[in-house]
C-alpha cells in the first residue's frame, strides 16, 4: 500500500505537507511550534504585521490563527495594548492534566476502534518515529511526531465533542514540556510512551490502547510535579 505524503513526512520527523493545509492552518502550526518550543516565550509581545512579515503569510490567515491560540491559552489578547505570549504555570498544569487524562484515555480507546486502515499505518509510522526519537534523544523529531500524534488520535476517534476538548489542552501541554524536559524529563522514555499508544492504536487494541495512555499520563504528571518542587 502507498504512504500517502502525510504519512511520509511523519515517518522522515519533517515537516507535513504544506499543500495540504490552508493558509489558516498553515500560519497556526508556525506559530504554535515558535510559541510552544519557546521562540515565542511567555512574556513576548507580538504582532499580526511581523507574524505575516516573518511567515510570508496574510494578515487574515495570521488573525484566524491567533484567535484559535488564543482560545487555547497559549496567547492573551489585550484590547488596544496588544498580544502577549501566555505565562507558563506548573500547577495550572496540574489542572490541565486531570482533564487531558480522562479525553487521552477516551480518543485512544476509540481511535483503536475507530481508526481506518491508513490512519493505522500512520499510528504505526509514528511509533516507529517515535522510537528513533528515543534512541537519538532528538527533541525536534519528538515533539514534531507528538503534535502529528495528536492530531491524528482526534482524528481517527470520531468524536468531535473529545475533539475539541483535547484541542484547547495540546499546545498548554506541549510548550510546558518544552520548557522544562530538560532539567526534569526523561526524553527517550516519554518517546517510548507514545510510541506505545501509537502502536497499540494501530494495532485495534482498545484495552491496551486505554492501558498506555494512563502509562502516559501518569508519567506526564509525575514529570509536572517535579518541576514545581525544583
Amino acid at each position: 500500500m502507498a504512504r500517502s505524503p502525510a504519512a511520509r513526512s511523519v515517518r522522515k520527523g519533517e515537516r507535513p505537507n504544506l499543500a495540504a493545509e490552508t493558509l489558516t492552518e498553515q500560519a497556526y502550526r508556525l506559530i504554535e511550534e515558535q510559541i510552544v518550543t519557546l521562540r515565542l516565550k511567555p512574556g513576548d509581545v507580538i504582532s499580526e504585521q511581523l507574524l505575516s512579515a516573518t511567515f510570508k503569510i496574510g494578515r487574515t490567515p495570521i488573525r484566524e490563527a491567533l484567535q484559535r491560540l488564543a482560545r487555547e491559552g497559549l496567547i492573551t489578547v489585550l484590547p488596544r495594548k496588544g498580544i502577549l505570549v501566555s505565562d507558563i504555570n506548573p500547577r495550572n498544569q496540574l489542572l490541565v492534566l486531570e482533564v487531558r487524562r480522562e479525553i487521552e484515555r477516551l480518543l485512544s480507546r476509540a481511535g483503536a476502534d475507530r481508526a481506518t486502515q491508513q490512519q493505522r499505518d500512520q499510528f504505526t509510522e509514528i511509533a516507529q518515529g517515535m522510537d528513533r526519537a528515543a534512541k537519538s534523544d532528538d527533541d525536534i523529531a519528538f515533539m514534531r511526531l507528538d503534535r502529528e500524534l495528536n492530531r491524528l488520535l482526534i482524528e481517527a476517534a470520531h468524536n468531535d465533542y473529545a475533539a475539541r476538548s483535547m484541542k484547547l489542552l495540546q499546545g498548554l501541554s506541549r510548550r510546558f514540556w518544552y520548557m522544562h524536559y530538560r532539567d526534569a524529563a526523561d526524553l527517550p522514555l516519554c518517546a517510548r510512551l507514545h510510541a506505545n499508544q501509537a502502536r497499540a492504536i494501530a494495532q485495534g487494541n482498545e484495552e491496551a490502547a486505554a492501558r498506555a495512555a494512563d502509562k502516559l499520563m501518569d508519567y506526564v504528571e509525575n514529570f509536572t510535579r517535579a518541576t514545581v518542587m525544583v
